[in-house]
Formats: C-alpha cells, structure tokens, sequence
C-alpha cells in the first residue's frame, strides 16, 4: 500500500442560512451572485424562476444568504507510463502542460485526478497550476498515483488498500466547507482488465465507507472507472453510497465518451443522494450542459473563451482521457459537523 504527502491549507467564511431559506437560496442563486466571475453557471436559474412563477420568492432572499458553488472535475488526462503533469509555459510549447491549461481553463473547485505523476514536486505544480490557497493529497510509493486537489480545506486525508492492483490505491480525503460542513471525497482509477475485477475493487471500496464515513455524510467518489458498459456489477454496486444516473455529462455534441478515441464513458462524477439534490447544469462560455460536461479542446466551441486552454490539448502526447465536470450549488447551512471514524 502506498503512503500518502499533503499540502493542506485552512481558511474560509462561514455564514448562516436560516432553514427555511435553504430550499429557495438553491433554486434562486443567480440574483445573488450577480458580479461573481461564476455568475454564468447560474443564468439558467434565472430563465427557470421567471418561467415558473417564482420571480417574488427569488427577490425576498437576502444578498446574505448566497449559496455555495461547488465545481467537482475527474482528471485523468494523462495515460502513459512516461506521462506527467507539468506546469503550462508562456508559449504553450510544452506538451505535458496540457493538462495544466484544461485544468485552469475550467476553474474547478474539487479535482479528483488519477495518474498524478509530476515534472516538479506536486505542490508546486498545484500552486502553478490551482493557486496558493488549494490544498492537495497525492499517494506515494506507487507508479500511478491517485491525488485530490481542493479549493477548501483538507482535514483528514488517506489511502485504502485496493485488492486487485498494487500499482495505486483508492485516495480519501474530508474536506471542510464553508458552514462548518464535512464533505468526503474519494478518487478511483479502477482496473481495465475485467468487470470482475472492478466488481471486486468497488466491494472493497463500499467496505471502507462503510467502516469510515458517518451517517448522512455527505460523499463523492470520482475518477477512471475503465468501464465498458452502463449497469456494469460495480456502479450497481456503488449505487447504495452515490447516484448513477441515467443522463451523462457529454460534450458539445451531445457524446457522453470519455476516452480519446471518446467510444467509451470511463471517467465519472458521482455524488450521493444528497449531493445530488444539489445539481446544478454546467455554464461555461456561454454554453450550458444540464447534466455536466465532458472537456475535449478539440470539439468545444467556444475554447477561445476557455484559456489558457488550446485546441490541440486533448490530442497532446501521453493525453488520452477527457476532463468531466459536475456542479453543484450548496445552500449555506451550518449543521454540526458529522462525526470522524477515519484514523
């Protein structure tokens, strides 16, 4: 098994929202957040509360009681065994800094990434790449290491032995939001052999959440999971702990496929039910995907509002998968937070 190094930071604002605001400040987010640089994510909402007859309830929210945005991206953008991320150049010459541009072009808050090799020590490239607020934890002593990258906090972070491969591990980490919430997050590279072998791999996961998390807690798992199919045994299985759902996130195009070739969906977000209630569609760029997006630099649009991403990016050597983004707009609640089982 491998061990793990942390970069973790502690910060933010906690503000309250009275309950009975919770439901409305979700629904109605884009009054307040008008003159955010995100305010895009949040258009659609104004569309939907016009055409449903809730403009009054969208303008008695108070400006107070903004709603937190949560941007969640699987990155397995580099596949092969020389690859590594590197920090993007002036010039865009390099073409391990690939990764880097897309990654910056979409602006995530939470990425959980696979394959998390380096050409500098990785909090520098988290720092060149994310900024000096985001916190990371990377497994190490493996070849293909799994990692989480985060704008909030890291509190608790660690590794799971996974059964079937020796080459990674499944990567966990709590992370403290805003409101005095715990979100628990787990990165996942599953094996490409066979659906059994994932099946076996995805046992072993559910075991470990359920001796770590707490109850109600809240949990996305995310990353490669090397299926072939919709239904497979393992997202059956992960269907007790997250939401499968039936829409995909896709590209301009309307492909669901994840892979370079993009013919196959390997690369997911899933959140649980209650992260899930909280869903909201991806805007970047002035498009907008209702169900996430899938991020290919060769077919998106407007990639020249996208920077400092590049067309030929997703094409780069030693990049075979595609970014998959997953929104969510949280309402700013401050329960206790949920109790800790992780040693």
């Amino acid at each position: 098994m491998g061990v793990g190094e942390a970069r973790h930071t502690h910060g933010g604002v906690n503000r309250k929202t009275p309950p009975d605001l919770v439901d409305a400040t979700v629904r109605f987010a884009p009054v307040i957040l008008l003159g955010s640089p995100r305010i895009v994510i949040h258009d659609a909402f104004m569309t939907h509360a016009l055409r449903n007859g809730s403009l009054l309830l969208l303008l008695l929210i108070p400006a107070w009681s903004a709603p937190i945005p949560l941007r969640v991206v699987a990155a397995n953008l580099t596949s092969d065994k020389s690859s590594a991320y590197s920090p993007t150049n002036g010039n865009h010459s390099n073409p391990e800094g690939a990764g880097a541009r897309i990654l910056q072009a979409l602006k995530p808050d939470l990425v959980l990434i696979q394959e998390f090799n380096t050409t500098v020590p990785p909090d520098q490239w988290v720092r060149a790449s994310f900024g000096a607020g985001f916190s990371h934890f990377r497994e190490q002593g493996v070849q293909i290491p799994n990692g989480i990258i985060s704008r909030h906090p890291i509190l608790q972070s660690g590794v799971w032995d996974d059964p079937v491969l020796d080459n990674r591990e499944f990567v966990w980490a709590r992370i403290g939001l805003p409101g005095g919430r715990d979100l628990w997050v787990v990165s996942v590279h599953l094996h490409t052999r066979s659906a059994e072998s994932r099946e076996k791999q995805i046992r072993a996961l559910t075991r470990h959440l359920r001796a770590t998390l707490p109850d109600n807690a809240m949990l996305i798992i995310g990353g490669d999971f090397n299926t072939r199919q919709e239904g497979e045994p393992c997202l059956r299985l992960l269907s007790s702990h997250v939401t499968i759902p039936e829409r995909l996130p896709v590209d301009d195009f309307g492909n669901p496929a994840t892979n370079a070739p993009r013919n196959r969906v390997y690369d997911r977000v899933l959140a649980c039910r209650k992260l899930q209630h909280f869903a909201v569609p991806v805007a970047l760029a002035g498009l907008t995907f209702p169900d996430g997006l899938v991020f290919d630099t060769r077919v998106f649009r407007a990639l020249d509002q996208c920077p400092p991403s590049k067309r030929a990016d997703s094409a780069a050597p030693m990049m075979q998968h595609m970014a998959v983004v997953c929104d969510f707009l949280l309402p700013d609640a401050a329960p206790a937070r949920t109790g800790k089982k992780a040693e």
